[in-house]
Order: C-alpha cells, then sequence, then structure tokens
C-alpha cells in the first residue's frame, strides 16, 4: 500500500520539508509526470538509486525525480507509511503560514478569498496545531488526570507522615531527654526519629519502581516511535520522594530534638 499525494511546486519549501535526492517540482509542464518519493516508499519497493528510475502511478509513466526525508503524517502511535507525491498545481485547500497575533487578519483575508472564487462553498478552515494536538487529546488528559491523582496521593502521604512523625515524636519524648542529657545532638536525634520511616520510604521506592517501569513500558508500547526508559528517571523520583518525606518530618523531628529535657523528664 502506498499513499498518493497531491502537491504544488511550493508545499515542500513551504513546510520546509527536506530532500535526501533529487530535486523538488519546479511548477513546469514536465512535472505531470514527475514523482517523488518519501524514504520508507523507495525502501519499501526496494528501488536502488531511485533518482530518474521509471514510475507509474494510476497507469500514467513518469520518473523519479526526487527522494523526500520521511516526516510523520499522523501521530506517533502509527508508524511512517510510503508515500508518493505527483504534481497538481490546482487545490481546492489553501494553506496558509501566519502567526497567533496575526491569525484573525488572515483569516478574513483568506476567508474574502475563498468567497470572490469559490462563492457556492462555505469556507471552513483548521489550524495544524489543533490538528496535531487532537492525535494526542486523550494522552495529555490521561497525562492531567494522573498529574492530579498523583499530587492527592503525596498530599495524603504527608498529612499521614506529619502524623506518625508527630505520634513518634510524642511516644518517645522521654527518651529523647534522656539521649539528649547524655549529650546527643539536635543531628543524631533528628536521625533517629528519620531513620524508620527513610528504610519504608525506601523499601516502597524498591517495590514501586518495577512496577511503574511495567505500566510506563506497557503505554509506551502504543507508540511506534517512543523514547526509551532511562533508570535515572526512577533515581530522581526516588530521591524527589525520600526528600519530600525528610521535609515533612523534619519539623516534629526538630522540634522534638530542640525541646528541653527537662520538661520531659520531670515526672521521672
Amino acid at each position: 500500500m502506498i499513499h498518493p499525494m497531491a502537491i504544488d511546486q511550493d508545499f515542500i519549501k513551504f513546510f520546509k520539508l527536506k530532500l535526501d535526492a533529487g530535486a523538488s517540482f519546479t511548477g513546469i509542464k514536465p512535472d505531470s509526470a514527475h514523482y517523488i518519493l518519501n524514504e520508507t516508499a523507495v525502501r519499501d519497493a526496494g528501488i536502488k538509486n531511485p533518482i530518474g528510475k521509471r514510475f507509474k502511478l494510476w497507469g500514467t509513466d513518469g520518473v523519479i525525480i526526487g527522494v523526500l526525508k520521511d516526516f510523520h503524517f499522523a501521530s506517533l502511535k502509527q508508524k511512517i507509511e510510503p508515500f508518493i507525491f505527483h504534481y497538481q498545481p490546482h487545490t481546492w485547500q489553501l494553506l496558509v503560514k501566519t502567526t497567533g497575533k496575526n491569525a484573525p487578519k488572515a483569516l478574513k483575508t483568506v476567508e474574502n478569498t475563498w468567497k470572490r472564487y469559490n462563492p457556492n462553498f462555505p469556507f471552513t478552515y483548521t489550524f495544524l496545531d489543533q490538528t496535531y494536538d487532537s492525535l494526542y487529546k486523550s494522552d495529555q488528559r490521561t497525562g492531567t488526570l494522573f498529574n492530579v491523582f498523583a499530587g492527592i496521593a503525596i498530599l495524603i502521604s504527608c498529612l499521614g507522615l506529619f502524623g506518625l512523625a508527630t505520634y513518634t515524636a510524642q511516644v518517645k519524648v522521654k527518651e529523647i531527654g534522656i539521649r539528649k542529657v547524655l549529650g546527643a545532638s539536635i543531628a543524631n536525634i533528628t536521625t533517629m526519629l528519620s531513620r524508620d520511616f527513610l528504610t519504608l520510604i525506601v523499601l516502597a521506592i524498591l517495590i514501586a519502581s518495577p512496577i511503574a517501569w511495567y505500566a510506563m513500558n506497557k503505554w509506551l508500547q502504543d507508540f511506534v516511535y517512543r523514547a526509551p526508559i532511562q533508570w535515572w528517571i526512577f533515581a530522581v523520583a526516588g530521591i524527589a520522594a525520600i526528600l519530600i518525606a525528610l521535609i515533612t518530618i523534619s519539623y516534629q523531628s526538630i522540634k522534638a530534638a530542640l525541646a528541653n529535657p527537662v520538661k520531659s523528664l520531670r515526672s521521672e
């Protein structure tokens, strides 16, 4: 299967596409018998040295004059497919390049031009960025949901950690007082109170990392073109989790370490 596409002499330049070999259409009459193939089409057809080779499309004999570097026509979930471009100077579409600032003015100009030359058909338009955005709308929605629920999970976890740190500091208040009397520093006491929490957090990271890798890898299987999952992503996530936990429990730990040992040991 090969996808034919009619373009004019400005199409390749307009979209800043790159030729791997040969030349583009120039707008001369012989271009009606000229063809440009993308790299995938040349490779799949097994054509060696394609420039100048004979090629037939819809019964029209012609010559391959150029090979266009592959570029994405659709979502990254789909592989690049073979395309053949043939020359057609007239089309029912207008392709207009503008900026966000000048878009309203450009739209008005194009609409007036359309009504002048083609008044019997309604004027409709789309923006290319919106077209590409629609290709990944479901993925963006999923990403937003993950961010929201991850934020909620982190908030609930921090509240739980804060409560546990407060409870632990209260339970060990006399032990903290004795340690301070015996010369323990604030750092020693903070480390003592944080050690058990950090051990559980590291254990959670070790359990969660392979599960997260499997889920991410499963999701990326939907994309033909995908980024590899790097190990440092999990390392950064683990360090971030530890830092968030330390920040959460440090307040109660430092508060307990700074408390007057006389007050905590008064009843003994």
